[in-house]
This record gives structure tokens, C-alpha cells and sequence, in this order.
């Protein structure tokens, strides 16, 4: 699953089970090598399928956020042979911050994790629609 923004990429893979759901390091988002780096992930977790959190608004409606997060997709969906998959991503940033302040982290070292904790949430979220 991926969690895209502006500077950082959250990244995070589950077990073949689908199970388990494990942050990965974020990728950043300006790197010239950021294609690269997407598929050496692909080439060594072998997604059957990726989600990809989808900003909207609390109402619903789609924000510029929305619009950065579909190019991504669309990147993907061309870089990719497995299915991309849309996740409403609404509230998991606050989720992934409380369950990284229970966790104990400063908030300075919460920063560096929560795209990829949010990055989680989205895959916990995908597998489940999946399972339904």
C-alpha cells in the first residue's frame, strides 16, 4: 500500500496471507529515482494487488490532495501488471498518530514513521473491503 503526499510516500506490505501489515521506509516523493524505487519494491514483495489511499475532503469531496494521489495511481497502474486499488484514506493520518503516540514515539520521531503507519492503515483497510 501506498500513502502518497507532497514530500514523503508511506510504504507498507503484508504477509501472502494478508494477514500482517508492516511499514516499510517512505519513499520520497521528488526523487528522481522514485520510479526505480517502486518497482525494486514490486520486484522483491510481489503485490497480487496495490492500494493506494485516496484523500478526500471529511464531506466527500475531492481536494487538490485527490488529484496529486490519482497521477500517482495512474503512474503506477503503468508501471505495475497487478490491480491498483482507490482506499478512502479520510482520518487514517490522526489514526496513525495516536497509535504511534500510544506506541510511545516523540513527536519528532512520530514524523519520520506516520506516512508509512498511514500507509498501513490503508492496507488494513483494502484487505479488509477485499475479505468482505
Amino acid at each position: 500500500a501506498f500513502d502518497y503526499g507532497d514530500v514523503r510516500i508511506g510504504v507498507a506490505v503484508c504477509d501472502p496471507d494478508g494477514i500482517l501489515a508492516t511499514p516499510l521506509e517512505f519513499l520520497a516523493t521528488k526523487d528522481p529515482s522514485l520510479k526505480s524505487s517502486i518497482l525494486a519494491l514490486c520486484e522483491e514483495y510481489e503485490p497480487t494487488k496495490i492500494y493506494v489511499g485516496l484523500p478526500l475532503n471529511l464531506s466527500g469531496e475531492e481536494s487538490e490532495s485527490t488529484k496529486k494521489a490519482l497521477a500517482f495511481t495512474d503512474l503506477l497502474t503503468r508501471l505495475v501488471s497487478c490491480p491498483v486499488k482507490l482506499i478512502d484514506e479520510r482520518l487514517t493520518t490522526s489514526s496513525a498518530s495516536a497509535s504511534l503516540s500510544q506506541a510511545g514515539l516523540s513527536a519528532k520521531d512520530a514524523r519520520k514513521k506516520i506516512d508509512s503507519q498511514s500507509a498501513v492503515i490503508i492496507l488494513e483497510s483494502g484487505l479488509a473491503q477485499d475479505r468482505e
